[in-house]
């Protein structure tokens, strides 16, 4: 094998700040601010902060390797971290603020982080559990000195790298060096960490950029409503950095109308979430009558965009909606639902039905799915299967977890997603559900995103989930639990009706149940799984 003569210099995410404050150093970056008010400055600014903030954590006896956790909302100060722990070998552990009081002590105590950075909203959760996370010796609020919090032994963060210098000359190390530390919202079990590397970390980021293209530039900007906490924020803060786009952070204002007034305020071209984001921002739309200026695309992932949803951007508002589909394992991008020029030019129905989909996958990412025996199956847009994954930035095991790590590879090496899955020959990939959310009916299997995204078509609905609920001769038949719209009185019976036009007999759900509403999980997703746990004793009215 005759091997290439080049350079083989390092993937270091320090070089992402590097390159975006020397070559976009004017590019704004804009921050609302948990004190009030709106932050702003440029990408050469936030170079200088960030070598400020690296010089005090190594002042601070931070070391390569060292486990910074981060409970923060999305601002400047969080971004200013993404960059400091990593550039010096360290280890960016973010924390998701809405995780379990036993997932809280569990995270901090596992990642064994030394240091935790907190925004000063979340003081009463660190006084909550400092006696329980042994781990950490020291506690930074990311304020200034008039707004820190009343606590005992904490530092303040404008304090803390004041005096620090704005200069820094990056160290070299492997770029198999870990980088970020994200944990699983641990629907089964404890939390699973996935440990990205720098490697790992800038080749997602320029995946990201070569397929969601129309999303960056010089001349665009982004408000990222995904937190800083929840897998990376979707790659954001390093694509940005890459290209050059300006990003718009929220803070901790994510009602529909706080939504619409920094979008509004800062001309923010683009936007991406979780679907249930998307609901407060289009009621907010509706009842403004119109969208917020300038705002050209948004980008939903996390869980199934419901059909409705889709059109409701598109065709009112005339937002472009772009479908992702990942998982924290993957960094998280896997595939992104954007149209060839052929299928740009069907008509608006044909066009939905495809955005409906997960999209094509990104570069760097390969899809299978298999039977229950692991033999694969053809991507015929008919077969489905469980969906494995592998690429460069896909974990190949857990963070100090053997057993999960072992469980989640198949024997040719690839990632077990949970899902389920129908993959088209020109590469569209269908997710049919999440493996525990079918339902199993008669032998038969449901998926309740199908029958979600059909009631969803009814206009008297804000949101709906399916569960499978045991059933003594079906084995378990599906339950639509549902929310309904701000002034209106669906019945049940105008949902079934809807759904008979729709779905086969055998799939419609034998009952609606109406609740307030549905129980959101750490990742701002319907959590099913509480949903279940709810309606554990409830008795189908066929099955008494």
């Amino acid at each position: 094998m005759l091997t290439g003569m080049m350079m083989n210099r390092p993937l270091l995410i320090s070089g992402l700040i590097d390159f975006a404050s020397e070559v976009y150093g004017t590019i704004p970056m804009v921050s609302q601010t948990v004190e009030g008010g709106i932050h702003r400055y440029t990408f050469a600014d936030s170079r200088k902060r960030i070598a400020k903030l690296a010089n005090a954590l190594i002042a601070m006896g931070v070391k390569p390797g060292d486990r910074v956790a981060t409970l923060a909302w999305n601002g400047y100060r969080h971004f200013e971290l993404y960059y400091a722990i990593s550039g010096i070998g360290a280890v960016c552990h973010t924390i998701n603020p809405r995780l379990s009081a036993e997932q809280f002590i569990y995270v901090v105590n596992h990642a064994e982080d030394t240091a935790l950075f907190f925004d000063i909203t979340f003081a009463p959760i660190v006084e909550k559990f400092k006696a329980h996370w042994k781990p950490v010796k020291t506690y930074v609020a990311m304020t200034d000195a008039a707004h820190m919090p009343d606590m005992a032994g904490a530092l303040c963060y404008e304090t803390l790298i004041a005096p620090a210098s704005d200069q820094i000359v990056w160290p070299d190390f492997p770029e198999d060096t870990a980088a970020a530390l994200c944990y699983t919202s641990g629907t089964t079990g404890d939390p699973k960490g996935a440990l990205y590397s720098h490697r790992s970390t800038v080749l997602h980021s320029l995946y990201s950029v070569a397929t969601i293209n129309m999303a960056f530039g010089s001349d665009r900007s982004i408000l990222p409503v995904v937190p800083l906490f929840h897998v990376n924020a979707w790659g954001l803060p390093y694509s940005a950095a890459i290209t050059g786009t300006t990003l718009i952070f929220p803070g901790a204002k994510l009602d529909g109308a706080s939504l619409f007034e920094l979008m509004e305020s800062e001309h923010a071209s683009g936007s991406w979430g979780v679907p249930t984001v998307w609901l407060g921002l289009l009621a907010e739309m509706k009842k403004r009558g119109r969208k917020p200026v300038g705002l050209k695309h948004v980008l939903i992932g996390g869980s199934a965009a419901p059909k409705p949803m889709i059109e409701t951007f598109e065709k009112d508002y005339g937002i472009t909606v772009l479908q992702g589909w990942g998982m924290t394992e993957m960094s998280p991008l896997g595939t992104v639902g954007h149209l060839l020029p052929e299928e740009e030019n069907l008509d608006f129905a044909e066009r939905v039905e495809l955005k409906a989909k997960q999209g094509r996958r990104v570069y760097g990412v390969d899809l299978k799915i298999v039977d229950e025996a692991g033999t694969r199956l053809p991507h015929d847009d008919v077969a489905s299967g469980e969906l494995f994954v592998r690429g460069n930035a896909i974990v190949s095991g857990y963070y100090k977890n053997e057993g999960a790590s072992v469980r989640a590879l198949d024997k040719e090496g690839w990632f077990a997603t949970g899902d389920v899955a129908r993959i088209a020959a020109n590469g569209m990939l269908t997710i049919v559900d999440r493996t525990k959310d079918l339902v199993k009916s008669g032998g038969e299997w449901i998926s309740s995103i199908d029958v979600e995204n059909a009631a969803m078509a009814h206009t008297g609905l804000a949101n709906c989930a399916v569960i499978g609920i045991p059933h003594p001769k079906w084995t378990e038949r599906p339950v639509l639990v549902a929310v309904k719209a701000p002034g209106a009185e669906p019945s049940k019976d105008e949902i079934l009706k809807l759904l008979d036009s729709k779905l086969a007999k055998w799939q419609l759900p034998d009952d609606v149940i109406f609740v307030e509403a549905l129980p959101i999980g750490p990742t701002g997703k319907v959590s099913k799984r509480d949903l279940r746990a709810k309606f554990a004793d409830y008795k189908l009215p066929e099955a008494g």
